[in-house]
């Protein structure tokens, strides 16, 4: 009998007032360990109209002018008109950061986590990435709003958007897309006479322009297209709406096609595990996958604040591994550094590459910053587990 089912994952676009909120405060913590590697953040901020928050808590030696961090960019989202509702010239930003708790610092300081809490790691072979085939889709249709924008192709485009693709399986394999939610910023331009939605025409742009080229060879005649479904997205951004660091974590990890940890990434320096572990789980997982131990490898690992060594390593194949579950957890103990500072060290973490991490999603990219995503630890791991 065939077991079909449907998976669905979203993502939203750099301009999205959560994404805006994830990018600032990673664009601060970028700002401090150019100056101070060392530097200790836990930086937050909040969005709305005409008002942007930074807060939490910053030890460093370095100067941060958060103003112009946030400003810079705003403007390079794309808020930099007033037609947008948002403008990174008149906004208001505050600064609430204050120091790092000394009682946190104290664990920290001796090579401790720094904090309690669960970390997860994922990996599968939908994609080339390893990763969940939706999200990756999804992914894709917001960096084709930005670049369309961005280029001029579709002028109207504003910088706020989501994008949601659902997928049918067939036994554990993607066969195709059902559907595909657009939800496109734009300016009033393309709206029809009533100016109560936006004509046919650029419905029909929009598909041809952003889905379809992404999409190819997941469509077909009976694919479902979902476009700016409330008549139109004039009002966006801040505007319409606030946002907060941290919001999007299932955007930024897997999807939904794996339990997320406890905290969420931007504005965390690496000696918080939320973060850093998490990116080691990733590590882990795609080379388990890329090393032919599983088809698919969800990984959850815990710490105790304070305490450098992990308090529990869990991996679960879903009965794709090629050997025992407790025997990869007990091989992936021997090969990966699981503390803090091993953490650190094997993935290069200190270094201002956070920025570009806070939009687009933390897991399945190629660019050189994203170290976590090589697979040059699978060797070792099917030597290890003489397979």
């Amino acid at each position: 009998m065939k077991n079909r089912y449907v998976m669905t994952s979203e993502s939203v676009a750099c301009g999205h007032p959560d994404k805006l909120c994830d990018q600032v405060s990673d664009a601060i913590l970028d700002e401090v360990l150019r100056q101070d590697k060392y530097g200790r953040v836990a930086c937050e901020t909040y969005v709305t109209q005409g008002l942007l928050i930074v807060g939490g808590e910053i030890t460093t030696t370095a100067y941060v002018d958060v103003r112009e961090v946030a400003q810079r960019v705003i403007d390079e989202i794309g808020y930099n008109d007033p037609k947008y509702g948002f403008d990174y010239k008149t906004c208001a930003v505050l600064n609430a950061i204050n120091r790092q708790s000394p009682d946190i610092a104290m664990g920290v300081d001796r090579g401790g986590a720094g904090d309690q809490g669960m970390m997860t790691g994922f990996a599968c072979k939908e994609t080339p990435e390893l990763m969940p085939l939706p999200l990756m889709l999804a992914h894709s249709l917001v960096r084709r709003m930005k670049e369309a924008r961005e280029k001029n192709v579709l002028k109207y485009l504003g910088p706020d958007g989501k994008a949601q693709v659902s997928v049918l399986y067939e036994n554990g394999l993607p066969l195709k897309v059902l559907s595909v939610v657009l939800a496109c910023q734009h300016t009033e331009e393309i709206l029809n006479s009533s100016k109560s939605a936006i004509t046919k025409e650029a419905r029909q742009e929009m598909i041809e322009t952003l889905a379809l080229p992404e999409l190819k060879g997941w469509v077909d005649g009976k694919t479902q297209y979902l476009v700016n479904q409330t008549g139109k997205f004039v009002i966006g951004g801040p505007q319409s709406d606030t946002g907060m660091t941290g919001r999007k974590i299932v955007v930024d990890t897997y999807g939904g096609f794996a339990p997320v940890g406890g905290g969420a990434f931007s504005g965390k320096d690496p000696t918080k595990v939320d973060r850093s572990a998490a990116y080691m789980g990733r590590y882990i997982a795609k080379n388990i996958v890329a090393a032919g131990l599983a088809d698919r490898c969800y990984l959850q690992v815990a710490y105790c604040i304070g305490k450098a060594d992990p308090v529990s390593v869990m991996i679960d194949t879903a009965g794709t591994g090629k050997i025992d579950d407790q025997r990869i957890a007990e091989l992936v103990q021997d090969i990966f550094p699981l503390q803090p500072k091993g953490i650190i060290e094997s993935l290069d973490l200190l270094r201002p590459i956070y920025q570009k991490t806070a939009c687009h999603g933390h897991f399945g990219r190629t660019e050189k910053e994203f170290i976590w995503e090589k697979t040059d630890r699978a060797a070792a791991l099917r030597k290890a587990a003489k397979i």
